[in-house]
C-alpha cells in the first residue's frame, strides 16, 4: 500500500489544517480574563473539550456558531463568571479567526496535484468559509455537519461522504485516504468505517489531547506525520 495508491483524500479541517487550539484559546481570551486564577491553555481546552463532545451529542442538528456560544456559556457556569450573549454570540461567530498552520495552504496546493480533495468537517458552512479562505483551496466537496444534521464521531458523516464522493466525483470507498489529526472524531470513526487513514499528529511534541475529548473505541493508524508538510515530503518521496 502506497499513499499513490489512492484517487481521493479526504480531510478533517480543524487541528489538521486550521490551528484551532490556538483559535479556540485566543476566542476564549474575554472569558478567561475575568478569571480570579491563571489556568494552563491546555486546562482551558480540556474543559472545551469536554463541553463540546457533550454539547453535540445532546443536540446534533444545532449550528457548530451556536455550539460554540453554548460551550462558552456552559465554561462561565463552571468557573461561576458572568457572560452576556454578545460575548458567547462573539466565540461562536470567531472562527473564521482561527489560524491555518503554517504548512497547510502550501501542502494543500501540492496535494491537489495528485488528487480529488474533499473535507467532512463539524462545522456549518458559513463559519467554514472563513477557514476556506484561508487554506486558498478549491475543494471537489465541503461535508459540513450543517448538511447531515450530525457531527463526527457519527458514523453518518462518514456515510455521507462516501456517498457523496460516489455520487458526484465517481470514487469509492477504498479509494479514499483519510488525512485527520483527531483520534476521537476521525481515527476511531474511520477505522470502523474500514478506511485507510493518514494521522497529523500536530500535538507530537505536547502531552495530553488538548481541545480533543479522548478518544472512545479501537483505532488504526497507517500513517503518521508530525504535519502536513511531512506528509507531503513522504508523498514526493514516494512519487520519486
Amino acid at each position: 500500500m502506497k499513499l499513490s495508491d489512492f484517487k481521493m483524500l479526504t480531510f478533517d479541517t480543524y487541528g489538521t489544517l486550521i490551528d484551532w487550539e490556538s483559535g479556540i484559546y485566543n476566542g476564549l481570551g474575554p472569558l478567561l480574563d475575568k478569571l480570579p486564577i491563571n489556568l494552563s491553555r491546555d486546562e482551558v481546552l480540556e474543559l472545551f473539550a469536554e463541553y463540546e463532545r457533550q454539547q453535540q451529542a445532546d443536540h446534533p442538528q444545532q449550528l457548530y456558531s451556536s455550539v460554540l456560544a453554548d460551550v462558552s456559556r456552559a465554561m462561565a457556569k463552571k468557573w461561576q463568571l458572568k457572560v452576556s450573549d454578545d460575548e458567547a454570540f462573539d466565540f461562536g461567530r470567531s472562527v473564521k479567526h482561527w489560524p491555518e498552520f503554517a504548512d497547510s495552504a502550501a501542502s494543500l496546493e501540492y496535494l491537489r496535484q495528485h488528487y480529488l480533495m474533499a473535507t467532512v468537517t463539524n462545522c456549518d458552512r458559513i463559519s467554514y468559509m472563513g477557514s476556506n479562505a484561508r487554506l486558498e483551496i478549491e475543494w471537489d466537496g465541503i461535508y459540513t455537519a450543517q448538511d447531515i444534521g450530525c457531527y463526527k464521531p457519527n458514523l453518518r458523516n462518514f456515510d455521507y461522504m462516501f456517498e457523496r464522493a460516489r455520487r458526484d466525483l465517481g470514487v469509492l470507498p477504498h479509494e479514499i485516504l483519510h488525512v485527520a489529526q483527531s483520534l476521537t472524531h476521525d481515527m476511531v470513526p474511520a477505522t470502523q468505517m474500514g478506511m485507510t487513514k493518514v494521522w497529523i499528529n500536530r500535538r507530537h511534541n505536547v502531552e495530553g489531547l488538548g481541545a480533543t475529548a479522548p478518544p472512545h473505541g479501537e483505532y488504526t493508524i497507517e500513517y503518521e506525520f508530525n504535519s502536513m508538510a511531512d506528509f507531503v515530503a513522504a508523498h514526493q518521496q514516494e512519487m520519486a
